[in-house]
């Protein structure tokens, strides 16, 4: 067994699942904060628990495309000669991180700007708030399918970040 390659695993898991839970729950309450104040995932309103969710399937495949980003940076820097300290790994970590959490605005932003432009005299926050379904089913497939769409640009955008080692040209 690879002692090295075990304790480096282990530590992408403990990094993936602490990461992915704060950022939900910051975004849950972000969500909650801003746009339904009143409502709950308890509650009677299933339009607020299939928007919720779409809200945070939308956040997971975004996540999912930025985890191993960060991952790469601590196997670089387990594997490279010269050692990268815990200070880079965690700024480039936080950049990521920074980035991912601004693509899930934009293509959150994005979707209900699309929505009101194609439904106009619908307002989706106070017809998710009355339980509408249509509504919420229709919102959430619009963001989960934009959000398939972009997020191979984003894992494009943060692997051009990553910091590689410098390679000689042998030409």
């Amino acid at each position: 067994m690879n002692s090295q390659l075990f304790t480096l695993a282990l530590l992408e898991i403990a990094l993936s699942i602490v990461i992915s839970v704060a950022i939900i729950l910051i975004s849950y309450k972000l969500l909650k904060r801003w746009f339904f104040k009143s409502q709950d995932i308890g509650s009677d309103n299933l339009a607020f628990t299939i928007f919720t969710s779409g809200i945070i399937l939308s956040i997971g495949i975004i996540l999912s495309e930025i985890l191993p980003s960060i991952t790469n940076v601590v196997r670089l820097s387990i594997s490279q000669t010269q050692s990268i300290d815990i200070g880079t790994i965690a700024t480039y970590s936080g950049l990521y991180l920074f980035i991912g959490f601004l693509a899930a605005l934009l293509i959150n932003a994005a979707v209900f700007f699309l929505f009101s432009l194609l439904t106009r005299g619908v307002n989706e926050f106070k017809e998710i708030q009355n339980n509408n379904l249509a509504v919420s089913i229709l919102v959430v497939a619009t963001l989960i399918s934009i959000t398939l769409i972009v997020k191979d640009s984003i894992a494009l955008l943060i692997g051009s970040l990553l910091p590689y080692p410098e390679a000689t040209n042998l030409f």
